[in-house]
Formats: structure tokens, sequence, C-alpha cells
């Protein structure tokens, strides 16, 4: 697909989540802690999970390429360009446990500069893998 004849959300990313995968392993964990993944309360948790793995950790899935999506622009400056208060939202990757918090980006360019719009994306695809706090801020 190239990169301009982007149709939807869906498009940006690679290969799907492993979703049964994930199912299994929940279910596991589940009978691991004492519980009984089959009880009312439990009943289509691990589906519940795998669909919000698939939401929250789709920054793996996600082609830079086409997030981009061609916006690079030659500039004959040098100025630093800076985009604060970036809001992100990240797992931990010692606990698995959410943080979140903002960041800032700053670069100076080497003759081309990257569409605004693009550095939250980033950092957003980035923030939607396993992180530790201290790279993202």
């Amino acid at each position: 697909m190239s990169k301009n004849n982007l149709k939807s959300i869906s498009d940006l990313f690679l290969d799907p989540i492993d979703q049964d995968s994930i199912n299994k392993a929940v279910d596991t964990l589940l009978s691991s802690i004492g519980e009984d993944p089959n009880r009312q309360g439990l009943q289509g948790t691990p589906d519940r999970i795998s669909r919000m793995y698939t939401e929250i950790f789709d920054g793996y899935r996600t082609d830079p390429d086409i997030l981009i999506n061609d916006a690079l622009f030659d500039v004959s400056y040098n100025e630093m360009v800076i985009v604060k208060d970036i809001a992100y939202t990240s797992m931990c990757e010692h606990h698995m446990l959410p943080f979140f918090g903002r960041t800032h980006v700053a670069y100076i360019p080497n003759g081309k500069v990257i569409g605004l719009s693009k550095i939250p994306r980033i950092v957003d695809m980035f923030a939607h893998r396993l992180q530790l706090q201290e790279k993202l801020t």
C-alpha cells in the first residue's frame, strides 16, 4: 500500500495481535492465582483483556512510514523545533501497570522538518508499547 493511500486507521497497522494466545494466557493467569475463569464475573474476561491489549499495545504494529505519510519538508533554517506538553499513557515494562504523563519533543532540523501533527502521533506510537517512564519523559 502506498503511504498516500491511507484510508482508515487500521491501515497504519502491521501484523494483527495474537488474541487467541492472549486469551489462553489470561485464562491460565486467572487459574494460577486461584480464580475460576468460568465463574460468572470472569466470563469473557480473557477476550476483554485481549481486545484491550490490541488497543493499548498497537504501537508494536504501527508502521512509522505510514504514520508519517510523507510529512517531511525541506527547510533552510536550523532553529530548534519544540512541541510541548504531549499527553501520553503507557504501560510499565517492569510491572505491566499503566502510567501517564506529558512529554516535550525538541529537535534541530537538518534540512528537513516533520509536520507538527506527526510528533504527538509518534509519541503515541512509542507510548503504546511496554516502556520505562524515564524513556518517554
